[in-house]
């Protein structure tokens, strides 16, 4: 549908391309080369336009990354405002244990009070 949608205004460049040929064929000097450029501009313009179409058609609307359009299953939770870090332990999970050749962790320094 996209397609058919930008097929109107590529069709009137195209013409207006047309015309701006012709008409550049009829003058002399500057406005001959000027008209040669700005005619072939018109006919660029045209394929852009028609090269973007499919480039969106071919899309089908998925612009975003699939993380943000549909958010990983095990990240995302009803509530949250987007997807976690891969890091990231929520509130009230232990970290994961240590290896058993680590040495473990020292106390902290006291205070003096």
């Amino acid at each position: 549908m996209i397609c058919l949608l930008a097929l109107v205004p590529a069709t009137m460049l195209a013409v207006a391309g047309y015309a701006v040929f012709y008409l550049a064929h009829r003058s002399e000097g500057k406005l001959k080369s000027f008209g040669r450029l700005l005619g072939f501009w018109a006919f660029t313009l045209a394929a852009l336009l028609v090269l973007a179409c499919l480039f969106l058609a071919a899309h089908m609307g998925r612009m975003h990354s699939m993380m943000w359009m549909h958010g990983c299953p095990v990240q995302m939770a009803p509530g949250q405002e987007g997807p976690k870090p891969w890091g990231f332990l929520p509130p009230g999970n232990p970290p994961p244990p240590a290896a058993p050749d680590a040495q473990p962790a020292p106390p902290p320094p006291k205070s003096a009070p």
